[in-house]
């Protein structure tokens, strides 16, 4: 999995983005998966430079995590059909299967893996009402522990629900008392507690 570089993001043009990951491609020994995620560089690769390297024979994949359905869909059309895409958020999970993907790598299935999975089996067996029900009751815990209360929630959330979360590293924050409780009724709600 290769995140987009973005250090110097005005430089971070197709041309450049292409060779980048062309050369990474060439170089690594294991096929590699592109990483959209342009919440955290700045950048949204554009869906031709995607398709692009989506014909090169090392390059299977792509996980965006832009949650931009219209783009997902506009990728599935212009890539191979043995080009892998995968949502990054579950927050459009259901959606992007609707639109093609294969699957997801989402934060929500360290704190709700049954349930991000079963997203997955209900469309499969074309149980698209069950599978949007679910999604829909997901929402708000995938929100929590990635756009609301990030690393930390997602942490506390683990440590609530019996896994190891642990503290987080600084500079980061735990969560104060009063967003705990709010995580812990998010969980509630979501019928993980």
């Amino acid at each position: 999995l290769v995140i987009t570089p973005h250090f110097f993001g005005s430089k971070m043009t197709p041309e450049a983005l292409s060779r980048y990951y062309q050369a990474v491609a060439y170089a690594s020994p294991i096929p590699i998966v592109l990483y959209n995620v342009p919440k955290f560089t700045g950048l949204d690769m554009d869906v031709n430079t995607i398709a692009r390297l989506s014909r090169h024979p090392n390059i299977i994949g792509i996980k965006d995590s832009s949650g931009n359905i219209a783009k997902l869909s506009e990728t599935v059309r212009l890539t191979p059909d043995d080009f892998q895409v995968l949502v990054g958020t579950a927050s459009v999970l259901l959606a992007a299967l609707v639109m093609g993907a294969v699957g997801g790598v989402v934060v929500l299935a360290n704190v709700a893996p049954q349930q991000a999975v079963d997203i997955h089996r209900l469309f499969q067996a074309g149980q698209l009402g069950q599978a949007a029900q679910l999604q829909r009751q997901m929402v708000p815990v995938n929100a929590a522990v990635t756009a609301r209360f990030g690393v930390a929630g997602l942490k506390a959330a683990l440590d609530m629900l019996g896994y190891y979360g642990g503290p987080v590293r600084p500079p980061l924050s735990s969560l104060t008392a009063s967003e705990l409780q709010a995580l812990r009724d998010v969980l509630a709600a979501g019928g993980l507690l």
